[in-house]
Protein backbone atom coordinates (compact mmCIF):
# COMPACT_ATOMS: atom_id res chain seq x y z
CA UNK A 1 0.00 0.00 0.00
CA UNK A 2 1.28 3.40 -1.11
CA UNK A 3 0.07 7.14 -0.17
CA UNK A 4 0.06 9.70 -2.86
CA UNK A 5 1.12 13.42 -2.57
CA UNK A 6 -2.78 14.17 -1.99
CA UNK A 7 -3.14 11.73 0.85
CA UNK A 8 -4.77 9.05 -1.34
CA UNK A 9 -4.71 5.68 -0.57
CA UNK A 10 -2.93 3.79 -3.59
CA UNK A 11 -3.05 -0.37 -3.70
CA UNK A 12 -0.11 -1.63 -4.72
CA UNK A 13 -0.50 -5.26 -7.03
CA UNK A 14 3.59 -5.37 -7.55
CA UNK A 15 4.43 -6.12 -4.02
CA UNK A 16 7.09 -9.08 -3.01
CA UNK A 17 4.18 -10.32 -1.03
CA UNK A 18 3.50 -14.45 -1.98
CA UNK A 19 2.05 -16.92 -0.43
CA UNK A 20 3.89 -20.17 0.65
CA UNK A 21 2.87 -23.33 -1.67
CA UNK A 22 -0.01 -25.35 -0.64
CA UNK A 23 -0.27 -28.67 -2.79
CA UNK A 24 -2.56 -31.21 -2.87
CA UNK A 25 -0.96 -34.82 -2.18
CA UNK A 26 -1.23 -37.01 -5.82
CA UNK A 27 -1.29 -39.89 -2.90
CA UNK A 28 -4.57 -39.22 -2.88
CA UNK A 29 -5.71 -40.52 -6.57
CA UNK A 30 -5.21 -44.11 -7.59
CA UNK A 31 -4.18 -44.04 -10.88
CA UNK A 32 -3.64 -47.24 -12.99
CA UNK A 33 -0.92 -47.65 -15.60
CA UNK A 34 -3.45 -49.28 -18.51
CA UNK A 35 -7.02 -48.81 -18.61
CA UNK A 36 -9.68 -50.97 -20.90
CA UNK A 37 -12.85 -50.81 -21.82
CA UNK A 38 -16.06 -50.72 -19.46
CA UNK A 39 -18.22 -53.13 -21.72
CA UNK A 40 -21.20 -54.94 -19.77
CA UNK A 41 -20.02 -54.24 -16.01
CA UNK A 42 -16.34 -55.51 -16.62
CA UNK A 43 -13.26 -53.90 -18.32
CA UNK A 44 -12.30 -55.77 -21.29
CA UNK A 45 -8.96 -55.10 -23.65
CA UNK A 46 -9.81 -53.23 -26.81
CA UNK A 47 -10.02 -55.20 -29.88
CA UNK A 48 -7.81 -52.78 -31.51
CA UNK A 49 -5.37 -53.87 -29.02
CA UNK A 50 -3.86 -49.94 -29.38
CA UNK A 51 -3.83 -47.78 -26.41
CA UNK A 52 -2.91 -43.79 -26.08
CA UNK A 53 -1.34 -41.78 -23.52
CA UNK A 54 -3.08 -39.43 -21.21
CA UNK A 55 -0.89 -36.66 -19.97
CA UNK A 56 -0.48 -34.18 -17.16
CA UNK A 57 -0.49 -31.19 -18.98
CA UNK A 58 0.76 -28.94 -16.13
CA UNK A 59 3.83 -31.31 -16.19
CA UNK A 60 3.18 -33.15 -19.89
CA UNK A 61 4.16 -36.20 -18.13
CA UNK A 62 2.31 -39.78 -19.05
CA UNK A 63 -0.22 -40.48 -16.58
CA UNK A 64 -2.11 -43.64 -18.04
CA UNK A 65 -2.38 -45.81 -21.18
CA UNK A 66 -6.20 -45.91 -22.46
CA UNK A 67 -7.93 -48.35 -24.68
CA UNK A 68 -8.76 -46.82 -28.21
CA UNK A 69 -12.12 -48.38 -29.03
CA UNK A 70 -12.51 -49.02 -32.74
CA UNK A 71 -16.11 -49.94 -34.04
CA UNK A 72 -16.00 -53.15 -33.11
CA UNK A 73 -15.87 -52.36 -29.86
CA UNK A 74 -18.15 -49.92 -30.34
CA UNK A 75 -20.97 -52.24 -31.61
CA UNK A 76 -20.30 -54.70 -27.74
CA UNK A 77 -20.96 -51.79 -25.96
CA UNK A 78 -24.10 -50.56 -27.96
CA UNK A 79 -25.10 -54.65 -27.25
CA UNK A 80 -24.57 -54.72 -24.14
CA UNK A 81 -26.62 -51.54 -23.41
CA UNK A 82 -29.70 -53.02 -25.05
CA UNK A 83 -29.34 -56.50 -23.54
CA UNK A 84 -29.27 -54.61 -20.32
CA UNK A 85 -32.25 -52.31 -21.36
CA UNK A 86 -34.11 -54.88 -22.43
CA UNK A 87 -33.76 -57.87 -20.08
CA UNK A 88 -33.66 -55.38 -17.04
CA UNK A 89 -32.82 -52.17 -16.71
CA UNK A 90 -36.65 -51.33 -18.53
CA UNK A 91 -38.47 -53.85 -15.88
CA UNK A 92 -37.07 -52.90 -12.68
CA UNK A 93 -39.12 -50.57 -10.74
CA UNK A 94 -38.60 -46.69 -10.86
CA UNK A 95 -37.60 -46.93 -6.48
CA UNK A 96 -34.95 -49.41 -7.67
CA UNK A 97 -33.59 -47.53 -10.26
CA UNK A 98 -33.42 -44.74 -8.23
CA UNK A 99 -31.56 -46.51 -4.92
CA UNK A 100 -28.34 -47.46 -7.63
CA UNK A 101 -28.38 -44.45 -8.66
CA UNK A 102 -28.20 -42.45 -5.57
CA UNK A 103 -26.09 -45.78 -4.27
CA UNK A 104 -23.37 -43.98 -7.11
CA UNK A 105 -23.94 -40.44 -5.83
CA UNK A 106 -22.58 -41.38 -2.09
CA UNK A 107 -20.02 -43.36 -3.60
CA UNK A 108 -18.82 -40.34 -5.06
CA UNK A 109 -18.82 -38.08 -2.27
CA UNK A 110 -17.16 -41.11 -0.64
CA UNK A 111 -14.15 -40.61 -3.03
CA UNK A 112 -14.08 -36.66 -3.46
CA UNK A 113 -10.49 -35.68 -2.72
CA UNK A 114 -9.49 -38.39 -5.68
CA UNK A 115 -11.95 -37.78 -7.92
CA UNK A 116 -10.66 -33.92 -7.29
CA UNK A 117 -7.15 -34.89 -7.52
CA UNK A 118 -7.41 -36.85 -10.73
CA UNK A 119 -9.40 -34.27 -12.75
CA UNK A 120 -6.76 -31.85 -11.74
CA UNK A 121 -3.83 -34.15 -12.68
CA UNK A 122 -5.27 -35.22 -15.75
CA UNK A 123 -7.24 -31.43 -17.09
CA UNK A 124 -4.75 -29.04 -15.68
CA UNK A 125 -7.31 -27.38 -13.76
CA UNK A 126 -7.27 -25.78 -10.09
CA UNK A 127 -7.42 -28.30 -7.52
CA UNK A 128 -10.00 -25.85 -5.91
CA UNK A 129 -12.23 -26.03 -8.87
CA UNK A 130 -12.11 -29.44 -8.88
CA UNK A 131 -12.26 -29.70 -5.19
CA UNK A 132 -15.21 -27.00 -4.67
CA UNK A 133 -17.12 -27.08 -8.13
CA UNK A 134 -16.84 -30.15 -10.40
CA UNK A 135 -16.94 -33.17 -7.86
CA UNK A 136 -19.75 -31.68 -5.99
CA UNK A 137 -21.56 -30.54 -8.33
CA UNK A 138 -21.29 -34.25 -10.38
CA UNK A 139 -22.43 -35.90 -6.97
CA UNK A 140 -25.56 -33.55 -6.91
CA UNK A 141 -26.78 -34.54 -10.40
CA UNK A 142 -26.96 -37.94 -9.53
CA UNK A 143 -29.09 -37.10 -5.97
CA UNK A 144 -30.96 -34.91 -7.38
CA UNK A 145 -32.38 -37.19 -10.27
CA UNK A 146 -32.42 -40.18 -8.32
CA UNK A 147 -35.09 -38.11 -6.10
CA UNK A 148 -36.82 -37.75 -10.33
CA UNK A 149 -36.65 -41.77 -11.02
CA UNK A 150 -39.97 -42.49 -9.42
CA UNK A 151 -41.81 -39.52 -9.80
CA UNK A 152 -41.71 -39.02 -13.67
CA UNK A 153 -45.78 -38.83 -13.62
CA UNK A 154 -45.70 -35.87 -11.68
CA UNK A 155 -42.68 -34.46 -13.87
CA UNK A 156 -45.06 -35.27 -16.86
CA UNK A 157 -48.70 -34.75 -15.46
CA UNK A 158 -51.37 -36.59 -17.96
CA UNK A 159 -48.99 -38.05 -20.02
CA UNK A 160 -47.45 -41.83 -19.86
CA UNK A 161 -43.65 -42.15 -19.94
CA UNK A 162 -41.63 -44.21 -22.09
CA UNK A 163 -37.87 -44.09 -22.14
CA UNK A 164 -35.92 -44.14 -25.90
CA UNK A 165 -33.55 -47.39 -24.99
CA UNK A 166 -30.30 -46.83 -25.51
CA UNK A 167 -28.46 -43.59 -25.29
CA UNK A 168 -24.89 -42.60 -26.96
CA UNK A 169 -23.31 -39.85 -24.78
CA UNK A 170 -20.21 -37.99 -25.99
CA UNK A 171 -18.43 -35.45 -23.56
CA UNK A 172 -15.89 -32.90 -23.82
CA UNK A 173 -12.70 -32.92 -21.99
CA UNK A 174 -13.39 -29.01 -19.87
CA UNK A 175 -15.56 -30.81 -17.13
CA UNK A 176 -15.13 -34.34 -17.57
CA UNK A 177 -16.52 -35.44 -14.67
CA UNK A 178 -19.86 -33.24 -14.21
CA UNK A 179 -20.54 -33.75 -18.17
CA UNK A 180 -21.13 -37.24 -17.39
CA UNK A 181 -23.17 -36.77 -14.73
CA UNK A 182 -25.33 -34.51 -16.39
CA UNK A 183 -25.52 -37.21 -19.78
CA UNK A 184 -26.15 -40.28 -17.18
CA UNK A 185 -27.89 -39.62 -14.37
CA UNK A 186 -31.07 -38.11 -16.05
CA UNK A 187 -31.19 -41.00 -18.55
CA UNK A 188 -30.79 -44.11 -15.88
CA UNK A 189 -33.60 -42.06 -13.93
CA UNK A 190 -36.07 -42.33 -16.83
CA UNK A 191 -34.77 -45.94 -17.65
CA UNK A 192 -32.25 -45.98 -20.59
CA UNK A 193 -28.82 -47.21 -20.82
CA UNK A 194 -25.83 -45.90 -21.84
CA UNK A 195 -22.55 -46.15 -23.77
CA UNK A 196 -20.76 -42.93 -22.87
CA UNK A 197 -16.93 -41.76 -24.60
CA UNK A 198 -14.85 -39.29 -22.51
CA UNK A 199 -12.75 -37.13 -24.30
CA UNK A 200 -9.36 -38.44 -25.60
CA UNK A 201 -7.23 -36.08 -23.09
CA UNK A 202 -9.56 -36.35 -20.30
CA UNK A 203 -11.30 -40.05 -20.18
CA UNK A 204 -9.53 -40.87 -16.25
CA UNK A 205 -12.50 -39.33 -13.96
CA UNK A 206 -15.10 -41.00 -16.31
CA UNK A 207 -12.90 -44.54 -16.05
CA UNK A 208 -13.05 -43.94 -12.12
CA UNK A 209 -16.51 -43.51 -12.61
CA UNK A 210 -16.63 -46.67 -14.12
CA UNK A 211 -15.22 -48.44 -11.12
CA UNK A 212 -17.72 -47.17 -8.56
CA UNK A 213 -20.22 -48.19 -11.25
CA UNK A 214 -18.80 -51.42 -10.77
CA UNK A 215 -19.07 -51.24 -7.22
CA UNK A 216 -22.48 -49.66 -6.75
CA UNK A 217 -23.47 -53.22 -8.34
CA UNK A 218 -25.58 -51.65 -11.21
CA UNK A 219 -26.54 -54.23 -13.30
CA UNK A 220 -24.28 -55.50 -15.96
CA UNK A 221 -24.35 -53.06 -19.39
CA UNK A 222 -26.83 -50.59 -18.29
CA UNK A 223 -23.67 -48.13 -18.34
CA UNK A 224 -20.92 -48.65 -20.60
CA UNK A 225 -17.84 -46.48 -20.84
CA UNK A 226 -15.56 -46.50 -23.67
CA UNK A 227 -12.46 -44.36 -25.06
CA UNK A 228 -10.98 -43.35 -28.22
CA UNK A 229 -11.14 -40.14 -29.95
CA UNK A 230 -13.48 -38.73 -32.77
CA UNK A 231 -13.36 -42.00 -34.84
CA UNK A 232 -15.14 -44.05 -32.07
CA UNK A 233 -17.40 -40.76 -31.47
CA UNK A 234 -18.82 -40.92 -34.94
CA UNK A 235 -19.04 -44.92 -34.32
CA UNK A 236 -21.46 -43.92 -31.39
CA UNK A 237 -23.32 -41.25 -33.45
CA UNK A 238 -23.94 -43.29 -36.91
CA UNK A 239 -24.75 -46.60 -34.89
CA UNK A 240 -28.22 -47.89 -35.74
CA UNK A 241 -29.23 -49.16 -32.34
CA UNK A 242 -28.42 -46.34 -30.61
CA UNK A 243 -32.00 -43.80 -29.78
CA UNK A 244 -30.79 -41.12 -28.67
CA UNK A 245 -27.29 -38.97 -29.21
CA UNK A 246 -26.73 -36.51 -26.50
CA UNK A 247 -23.18 -34.37 -27.17
CA UNK A 248 -21.35 -31.55 -25.61
CA UNK A 249 -18.73 -30.20 -27.34
CA UNK A 250 -17.91 -27.82 -30.45
CA UNK A 251 -20.49 -26.29 -32.73
CA UNK A 252 -18.62 -27.76 -35.78
CA UNK A 253 -18.69 -31.54 -34.55
CA UNK A 254 -22.76 -30.76 -33.34
CA UNK A 255 -23.69 -29.31 -37.47
CA UNK A 256 -21.61 -33.37 -38.29
CA UNK A 257 -24.00 -35.21 -35.74
CA UNK A 258 -26.87 -33.25 -37.06
CA UNK A 259 -26.14 -34.02 -40.44
CA UNK A 260 -25.04 -37.66 -39.52
CA UNK A 261 -28.56 -38.60 -37.89
CA UNK A 262 -30.79 -36.53 -40.00
CA UNK A 263 -33.44 -39.21 -41.63
CA UNK A 264 -33.18 -41.11 -38.48
CA UNK A 265 -35.31 -41.53 -35.69
CA UNK A 266 -32.55 -40.59 -33.13
CA UNK A 267 -33.24 -37.93 -30.52
CA UNK A 268 -30.21 -35.75 -29.96
CA UNK A 269 -29.78 -33.31 -27.24
CA UNK A 270 -26.48 -31.12 -28.95
CA UNK A 271 -24.59 -28.34 -26.25
CA UNK A 272 -22.31 -26.12 -28.13
CA UNK A 273 -19.90 -23.22 -28.36
CA UNK A 274 -20.68 -20.14 -26.87
CA UNK A 275 -19.83 -16.38 -26.65
CA UNK A 276 -21.61 -15.00 -23.73
CA UNK A 277 -22.12 -11.29 -23.66
CA UNK A 278 -21.12 -10.05 -20.00
CA UNK A 279 -22.39 -6.32 -19.66
CA UNK A 280 -21.83 -3.91 -16.94
CA UNK A 281 -24.25 -0.89 -16.74
CA UNK A 282 -22.86 2.57 -14.66
CA UNK A 283 -24.95 1.58 -11.76
CA UNK A 284 -23.88 -1.60 -10.90
CA UNK A 285 -21.59 -2.33 -7.59
CA UNK A 286 -18.32 -2.28 -10.00
CA UNK A 287 -16.22 -4.17 -7.53
CA UNK A 288 -18.57 -7.14 -7.33
CA UNK A 289 -19.23 -6.99 -11.11
CA UNK A 290 -14.69 -7.03 -11.73
CA UNK A 291 -15.14 -10.30 -9.31
CA UNK A 292 -17.90 -11.57 -11.68
CA UNK A 293 -16.13 -10.41 -15.17
CA UNK A 294 -12.67 -12.43 -13.76
CA UNK A 295 -14.98 -15.90 -12.78
CA UNK A 296 -16.85 -15.35 -15.70
CA UNK A 297 -13.48 -15.49 -18.48
CA UNK A 298 -10.89 -16.65 -16.48
CA UNK A 299 -12.97 -19.42 -14.66
CA UNK A 300 -11.23 -23.15 -15.95
CA UNK A 301 -8.82 -21.32 -17.75
CA UNK A 302 -11.61 -19.56 -20.15
CA UNK A 303 -12.46 -23.35 -20.78
CA UNK A 304 -15.67 -23.15 -20.44
CA UNK A 305 -18.46 -22.86 -23.40
CA UNK A 306 -20.78 -20.34 -21.54
CA UNK A 307 -17.66 -18.16 -20.99
CA UNK A 308 -18.16 -14.69 -20.20
CA UNK A 309 -15.79 -13.52 -23.09
CA UNK A 310 -17.38 -10.42 -24.40
CA UNK A 311 -17.19 -7.99 -22.10
CA UNK A 312 -19.66 -4.86 -22.76
CA UNK A 313 -18.85 -1.97 -20.67
CA UNK A 314 -21.06 1.10 -20.26
CA UNK A 315 -19.02 4.49 -21.72
CA UNK A 316 -19.41 6.42 -18.39
CA UNK A 317 -17.59 3.69 -16.11
CA UNK A 318 -15.56 2.11 -19.09
CA UNK A 319 -11.74 3.42 -18.01
CA UNK A 320 -12.76 2.65 -14.05
CA UNK A 321 -13.84 -0.96 -14.60
CA UNK A 322 -10.84 -1.48 -16.96
CA UNK A 323 -8.44 -0.31 -14.55
CA UNK A 324 -10.00 -2.24 -11.78
CA UNK A 325 -9.93 -4.95 -14.24
CA UNK A 326 -6.32 -4.90 -14.87
CA UNK A 327 -5.37 -4.49 -11.00
CA UNK A 328 -7.23 -7.28 -9.99
CA UNK A 329 -5.64 -9.53 -12.87
CA UNK A 330 -2.52 -8.85 -11.39
CA UNK A 331 -3.32 -11.04 -8.13
CA UNK A 332 -3.97 -13.81 -9.94
CA UNK A 333 -1.77 -16.98 -9.65
CA UNK A 334 -0.58 -18.74 -12.11
CA UNK A 335 0.56 -22.29 -11.92
CA UNK A 336 1.17 -25.22 -10.49
CA UNK A 337 -2.83 -26.70 -10.29
CA UNK A 338 -2.54 -28.86 -7.57
CA UNK A 339 -1.40 -26.01 -5.51
CA UNK A 340 -4.38 -24.94 -3.51
CA UNK A 341 -3.57 -20.83 -4.07
CA UNK A 342 -3.45 -21.15 -7.69
CA UNK A 343 -6.30 -19.60 -9.75
CA UNK A 344 -5.53 -20.24 -13.11
CA UNK A 345 -4.27 -23.81 -13.81
CA UNK A 346 -2.78 -25.70 -17.03
CA UNK A 347 -3.94 -25.00 -20.45
CA UNK A 348 -5.63 -28.79 -21.44
CA UNK A 349 -3.46 -29.32 -24.51
CA UNK A 350 -0.80 -28.18 -26.56
CA UNK A 351 -3.24 -27.87 -29.61
CA UNK A 352 -5.58 -26.06 -27.59
CA UNK A 353 -2.74 -23.27 -26.36
CA UNK A 354 -1.55 -23.09 -30.25
CA UNK A 355 -5.45 -22.08 -30.39
CA UNK A 356 -4.90 -19.47 -27.92
CA UNK A 357 -2.23 -17.91 -29.12
CA UNK A 358 -3.26 -18.07 -32.52
CA UNK A 359 -6.47 -16.03 -31.40
CA UNK A 360 -4.22 -13.80 -29.25
CA UNK A 361 -2.16 -13.09 -32.52
CA UNK A 362 -5.32 -12.04 -34.75
CA UNK A 363 -6.66 -9.59 -31.66
CA UNK A 364 -2.79 -7.58 -32.00
CA UNK A 365 -3.16 -8.06 -36.28
CA UNK A 366 -6.75 -6.32 -36.17
CA UNK A 367 -5.50 -3.36 -33.93
CA UNK A 368 -6.85 -4.04 -30.54
CA UNK A 369 -5.01 -2.75 -27.70
CA UNK A 370 -3.78 -5.91 -25.37
CA UNK A 371 -2.83 -6.34 -22.05
CA UNK A 372 -1.92 -9.39 -19.94
CA UNK A 373 -0.99 -10.48 -16.76
CA UNK A 374 2.90 -9.81 -15.94
CA UNK A 375 3.28 -13.16 -13.94
CA UNK A 376 6.03 -15.75 -15.09
CA UNK A 377 4.58 -19.03 -16.17
CA UNK A 378 5.82 -21.87 -15.45
CA UNK A 379 9.14 -23.48 -18.07
CA UNK A 380 6.80 -26.68 -18.19
CA UNK A 381 3.46 -27.73 -19.29
CA UNK A 382 0.77 -25.86 -21.25
CA UNK A 383 -0.27 -22.42 -19.50
CA UNK A 384 -1.31 -18.69 -20.86
CA UNK A 385 -1.32 -15.80 -19.25
CA UNK A 386 -4.91 -14.11 -18.31
CA UNK A 387 -5.43 -11.89 -21.35
CA UNK A 388 -7.75 -8.36 -22.18
CA UNK A 389 -7.94 -7.07 -25.33
CA UNK A 390 -9.19 -3.04 -25.20
CA UNK A 391 -10.61 -0.89 -28.93
CA UNK A 392 -11.88 -4.06 -29.86
CA UNK A 393 -14.21 -3.93 -33.11
CA UNK A 394 -17.99 -5.93 -33.35
CA UNK A 395 -16.48 -7.24 -36.33
CA UNK A 396 -13.32 -8.23 -34.62
CA UNK A 397 -12.83 -12.20 -34.89
CA UNK A 398 -11.76 -12.57 -31.27
CA UNK A 399 -14.85 -10.64 -30.45
CA UNK A 400 -16.85 -12.79 -32.72
CA UNK A 401 -15.45 -16.42 -32.65
CA UNK A 402 -14.82 -18.72 -29.79
CA UNK A 403 -11.70 -19.05 -28.61
CA UNK A 404 -12.06 -21.30 -25.40
CA UNK A 405 -9.33 -19.96 -23.17
CA UNK A 406 -8.30 -16.76 -20.97
CA UNK A 407 -8.82 -14.30 -23.05
CA UNK A 408 -11.39 -11.20 -22.79
CA UNK A 409 -12.64 -9.07 -25.55
CA UNK A 410 -14.11 -5.35 -24.17
CA UNK A 411 -16.39 -2.96 -25.82
CA UNK A 412 -18.10 0.12 -25.02
CA UNK A 413 -21.69 1.06 -25.05
CA UNK A 414 -23.95 4.18 -24.16
CA UNK A 415 -27.83 2.71 -24.20
CA UNK A 416 -29.78 -0.50 -23.56
CA UNK A 417 -30.98 -0.83 -27.08
CA UNK A 418 -27.43 -0.74 -28.54
CA UNK A 419 -26.03 -3.21 -26.40
CA UNK A 420 -28.84 -5.48 -26.82
CA UNK A 421 -28.00 -5.11 -30.56
CA UNK A 422 -24.50 -5.93 -29.89
CA UNK A 423 -25.40 -8.90 -27.80
CA UNK A 424 -27.11 -10.43 -30.09
CA UNK A 425 -25.15 -9.99 -32.78
CA UNK A 426 -23.23 -13.39 -32.73
CA UNK A 427 -24.10 -16.69 -33.78
CA UNK A 428 -24.12 -18.10 -30.47
CA UNK A 429 -26.72 -17.94 -27.92
CA UNK A 430 -25.89 -20.29 -25.02
CA UNK A 431 -25.56 -17.84 -21.62
CA UNK A 432 -25.13 -13.79 -21.18
CA UNK A 433 -24.54 -11.74 -17.64
CA UNK A 434 -26.40 -8.82 -16.55
CA UNK A 435 -25.26 -6.23 -14.15
CA UNK A 436 -26.97 -3.50 -12.60
CA UNK A 437 -29.05 -2.19 -9.46
CA UNK A 438 -32.83 -2.03 -11.35
CA UNK A 439 -34.37 -4.80 -11.81
CA UNK A 440 -36.28 -3.40 -14.13
CA UNK A 441 -33.16 -3.09 -16.48
CA UNK A 442 -32.63 -6.92 -15.66
CA UNK A 443 -36.02 -7.76 -16.88
CA UNK A 444 -35.98 -5.52 -19.89
CA UNK A 445 -32.28 -7.36 -21.22
CA UNK A 446 -33.36 -10.74 -19.78
CA UNK A 447 -36.56 -10.81 -22.33
CA UNK A 448 -34.14 -9.39 -25.14
CA UNK A 449 -31.29 -11.15 -25.47
CA UNK A 450 -31.21 -14.57 -27.28
CA UNK A 451 -29.38 -16.76 -24.62
CA UNK A 452 -30.21 -19.86 -23.17
CA UNK A 453 -29.17 -18.60 -19.55
CA UNK A 454 -28.63 -15.14 -18.15
CA UNK A 455 -27.07 -14.19 -15.25
CA UNK A 456 -27.84 -11.12 -13.21
CA UNK A 457 -25.22 -9.56 -10.89
CA UNK A 458 -23.59 -13.11 -10.78
CA UNK A 459 -22.20 -15.26 -13.35
CA UNK A 460 -21.39 -19.17 -14.15
CA UNK A 461 -23.49 -20.40 -11.32
CA UNK A 462 -25.17 -23.91 -11.96
CA UNK A 463 -27.58 -25.91 -10.28
CA UNK A 464 -28.98 -29.91 -10.61
CA UNK A 465 -32.31 -28.24 -10.51
CA UNK A 466 -32.13 -25.65 -13.00
CA UNK A 467 -32.16 -26.50 -17.23
CA UNK A 468 -28.60 -25.21 -19.14
CA UNK A 469 -28.81 -25.23 -23.11
CA UNK A 470 -28.36 -22.55 -25.67
CA UNK A 471 -30.02 -21.41 -28.91
CA UNK A 472 -29.03 -20.73 -32.89
CA UNK A 473 -25.58 -22.38 -33.46
CA UNK A 474 -24.94 -22.99 -29.67
CA UNK A 475 -27.46 -25.98 -29.50
CA UNK A 476 -31.08 -27.05 -28.46
CA UNK A 477 -32.52 -29.30 -26.19
CA UNK A 478 -31.92 -28.49 -22.05
CA UNK A 479 -29.64 -30.76 -19.81
CA UNK A 480 -30.20 -30.35 -15.97
CA UNK A 481 -33.45 -29.47 -13.77
CA UNK A 482 -36.99 -31.45 -14.96
CA UNK A 483 -35.97 -30.04 -18.53
CA UNK A 484 -33.14 -32.86 -18.98
CA UNK A 485 -35.53 -35.96 -18.06
CA UNK A 486 -37.67 -34.79 -21.34
CA UNK A 487 -34.49 -35.56 -23.77
CA UNK A 488 -34.71 -39.03 -22.58
CA UNK A 489 -38.22 -39.69 -23.04
CA UNK A 490 -41.17 -40.83 -25.57
CA UNK A 491 -44.07 -38.60 -23.83
CA UNK A 492 -47.87 -40.08 -25.07
CA UNK A 493 -50.65 -38.10 -24.59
Amino acid sequence: MATSKNNTIKLKFDSARKLAPAPESKSAAKINPKYDLFINGKFEKPSSKKYFDTINPATEEKLAEVADANEADVNKAVQAARNAYEKTWRKISAKDRAKYIYRIARMMQERAREFAVIETLDGGKPIKESRDFDVPAAANHFFYYAGWADKLEYAFPNRRTQPLGVAGQIIPWNFPLLMAAWKIAPALATGNTVVLKPAETTPLTALKLAEIIQEADLPPGVVNIITGAGATGAAIVNHPDINKIAFTGSTDVGKIIQRSIAGTNKKATLELGGKAANIIFDDAPLDQAVEGIINAIFFNQGHVCCAGSRLYVQESVMKQVIQKLKDRIETLIIGDPLDKNTDIGAINSKAQLDTINKYIKIGIQEGADMFESSCALPRKGFFCKPTIFTNVAQSSRIAQEEIFGPVLAIQSFRTDDEVIEKANNTPFGLSAGVWTDKGSKIFNLTTKMRAGVVWANTFNKFDPTSPFGGYKESGYGREGGLHGLGGYLNLIN
